[in-house]
């Protein structure tokens, strides 16, 4: 994976808390999260040390690869599957922040990596077969601003909503936003640099 000495690049979101006042939807944006020094150093880390891979998904009637790359991590206590690495102290560290926000606990985390604006995620919800029916969503990016765009799965007259997420910032998506709403990264034609985005989650195990 190559390293981008670029950082500089990276615009930290305006400081601040912003609630987003939606019908059927809990949700929180942190622009400033982490501070430019530690976002740098997180992106940094995770783009070279983490073992990205490609994956594939169904698409109609065929198999295609996802235009973007994952790594997956659990806590040990949390997977029954001795293949999964473990967190790494950086994720860690980035989840103790996120846990000390939140006041909640999350055991696993999907990292996705937008390697330029070619990659991006389409609408959809959640999968909740792992995280019970409106799992919480709590989203760290490092890198390149990509917007995150929402909109309601039944009430069309409700405009789409987007929301850029900078280098540093944290979302959270709580309550019943992820059974009323779906969400995107669209694609850009714009040139970019990567950007790194970890959802913590909270894994159910039977």
């Amino acid at each position: 994976m190559t390293l981008f000495d670029q950082t500089e690049l990276f615009v930290p979101g305006s400081k601040g808390k912003k609630i987003f006042e939606l019908p059927d939807g809990e949700v929180v944006l942190m622009d400033h999260f982490f501070n430019k020094a530690e976002s740098d150093h997180y992106y940094e880390t995770l783009l070279a040390q983490t073992p990205w891979r490609e994956y594939q998904m169904p698409m109609y009637d065929k198999v295609v690869t996802a235009p973007r790359m994952i790594a997956w991590f659990e806590d040990a206590a949390a997977s029954n599957n001795p293949t999964v690495p473990a967190f790494t102290p950086e994720l860690t560290a980035i989840r103790s922040r996120v846990e000390a926000e939140t006041q909640l606990c999350f055991n696993a985390v999907l990292l996705n990596l937008y390697r330029n604006g070619k990659d991006g995620v389409a609408w959809h919800s959640d999968k909740t077969n792992k995280s019970g029916i409106d799992p919480v969503i709590a989203s760290v990016t490092f890198g390149e601003m990509r917007l995150f765009r929402l909109r309601h799965k039944t009430r069309k007259e409700l405009p789409v909503v987007e929301i850029p997420l900078h280098h540093g910032s944290f979302l959270l998506m709580t309550g019943n936003t992820n059974s009323f709403w779906e969400h995107q990264v669209p694609k850009t034609t714009r040139d970019i640099l990567p950007r790194i985005n970890l959802t913590f989650r909270q894994v159910i195990r039977k």
